[in-house]
């Protein structure tokens, strides 16, 4: 049975935070939440990551994020997101510098894995439960096609102190399947509840226990098919939109919604963290630090 890969989203460099935030230190050893999420990925039986970078930043990333780096625990390949990849006939227009989103970082990935595959985003702390649930998940459906998964964390385990954040709030049927995400981009903290700002700047009560997507979805490699075909729609109806993002959810809303695929949601009550603000960093840091005198992690995870 082939062994799951991880495909981490890295090419961002976090332009509320200010800093290339997948290096930034956060463990007590100095380890970046990356670190973290390779250490439980081969806890949970992956046997390969595969980073999706920028060439800008190609070297400073290799020398700290590579096999040496893991003990040779697991095998690393990267691959790379630019603005100008894009299909046959189509061409970056004018005055275009935002990326093509998500899920145009995934289909850099489409030549390098071959089997059932986890992706993340670089910057988010998602808890050695859920990768061992994911991980289980993709090795029931190798050899398969069209069934997904992805962990749906509840919205009150993933905001922030410090300032409104973006989530997929995702819509369940009745056997577990992914009906719908819908993105709300300003989601915040309330007295005694969670909100949301509607398309009219209308903030609207939200069930702080909403299934949501933190980017921690599986697919099988039929999904880059998949994707190259529905990114040439979306380009032709977009194209012009200098703002206009590729999401992993809009890829994923269609599939479900021509009946193409289903997407199982893995439900967690785990705590999601990460560093959205540069407020954040010292409550990661503590969690960090509480889960390692727990014994959840070593003090030095690489030694």
């Amino acid at each position: 049975m082939a062994k799951p890969t991880l495909l981490v989203l890295a090419a961002g460099m976090g332009s509320r935070y200010g800093s290339l935030k997948q290096m930034d230190g956060v463990g007590p050893s100095n380890e970046a939440i990356i670190d973290y999420s390779i250490y439980d990925a081969i806890r949970a039986g992956f046997g390969k990551v595969v980073f999706v970078i920028r060439h800008d930043f190609e070297q400073d990333f290799k020398e700290v994020f590579n096999a040496a780096r893991f003990g040779g625990r697991i095998e690393v390949d990267y691959v790379f997101q630019n603005l100008d990849d894009l299909p046959g006939g189509f061409s970056v227009p004018e005055g275009r510098t935002k990326p093509w989103g998500t899920n145009h970082a995934v289909l850099m990935a489409a030549g390098t894995i071959r089997e059932p595959f986890a992706v993340i985003n670089a910057d988010d702390f998602y808890g050695e439960a859920a990768y061992r649930t994911i991980g289980d998940y993709l090795r029931s459906v190798e050899g398969q096609r069209d069934h997904y998964c992805m962990v749906g964390y509840q919205v009150k385990n993933t905001l922030s102190d410090f300032g409104a954040v973006s989530r997929g709030i995702c819509e369940v049927d009745a056997s577990g399947n992914l009906v719908s995400v819908v993105e709300r981009t300003h989601i915040e903290k309330t007295n005694g509840g969670v909100a949301f700002k509607d398309e009219n700047g209308v903030m609207q009560p939200l069930d702080p226990e909403a299934p949501v997507s933190m980017n921690m979805f599986g697919f099988t490699p039929d999904y880059f098919a998949y994707s190259q075909d529905y990114f040439k729609t979306f380009l032709r109806e977009n194209i012009a939109n200098l703002k206009a993002e590729f999401y992993i959810p809009t890829m994923v809303n269609k599939l479900i919604h021509d009946g193409s695929s289903q997407m199982r949601v893995l439900r967690t009550d785990a705590q999601w963290f990460g560093v959205t603000y540069k407020e954040d960093r010292p409550s990661v840091v503590a969690k960090i630090q509480a889960l390692v005198d727990a014994g959840r992690y070593p003090a030095n995870l690489w030694k």
